[in-house]
């Protein structure tokens, strides 16, 4: 998808939304169930983090936090949830796929580099998008993973229409195939994430560490 169309296509489903917040303000639940791994002072990266409900609350757990965001309207909104928060979060305006990203500054630099629901890509993006993540991760450091398995087209409760776009097993464990593997997991949950992930879904969750 080009990047300006993203944007705006994203730009509307944030302000549609209004005062509301598209996906809620509480975190990923595959994300804070993993709570006990973060450490304090350690250093989070969040992908596509919109409306900032992951971002916020890592920071909260006393991670120094950057989340990046195509969406200036997304970015405004987790802005305005962090200050009522009390959490400082460190917002970045960018493509994570544009050619010249991420910059010198970021590289290897994270403990954590967190994508949640971020399904928004075709295959071949795909792979240019978690090559970007695992350049981010810090060696030692972790990537986690969280989204829809092909069943969730069943459920239509939230996610991309199209099959390729969603993760398996196979192609997890083939993207991660150099990386030490912690977690995989499949599995059924009813969710509630705001109006945008809401009701029985099928889900899929990944935590790799980098060598």
């Amino acid at each position: 998808m080009n990047p300006d169309i993203q944007e705006n296509t994203w730009n509307n489903r944030y302000r549609d939304a209004g005062e509301h917040y598209l996906f809620g303000t509480e975190p990923n639940r595959f994300l804070a169930h993993r709570a006990a791994l973060l450490l304090n002072g350690q250093t989070a990266l969040a992908v596509a983090d919109g409306e900032g409900r992951n971002s916020v609350w890592l920071a909260e757990q006393g991670l120094a936090v950057t989340a990046v965001e195509i969406s200036p309207v997304a970015i405004e909104k987790a802005r305005r949830l962090a200050a009522g928060r009390k959490v400082d979060v460190r917002f970045m305006l960018a493509d994570m796929l544009a050619p010249n990203w991420p910059p010198l500054e970021l590289d290897s630099s994270f403990d954590w580099v967190i994508g949640i629901f971020i399904q928004f890509v075709a295959p071949a993006a795909r792979e240019r998008q978690f090559e970007v993540m695992k350049q981010l991760t810090r060696p030692g450091g972790r990537i986690l993973l969280h989204g829809y398995t092909p069943k969730q087209l069943d459920y239509k409760t939230g996610g991309p229409a199209a099959s390729e776009n969603l993760y398996t097993r196979e192609r997890l464990q083939a993207a991660f195939a150099d990386w030490e593997i912690e977690e995989i997991i499949d599995y059924e949950d009813d969710i509630s994430e705001g109006v945008g992930h809401k009701g029985r879904s099928a889900l899929i969750g990944l935590i790799a560490r980098k060598p």
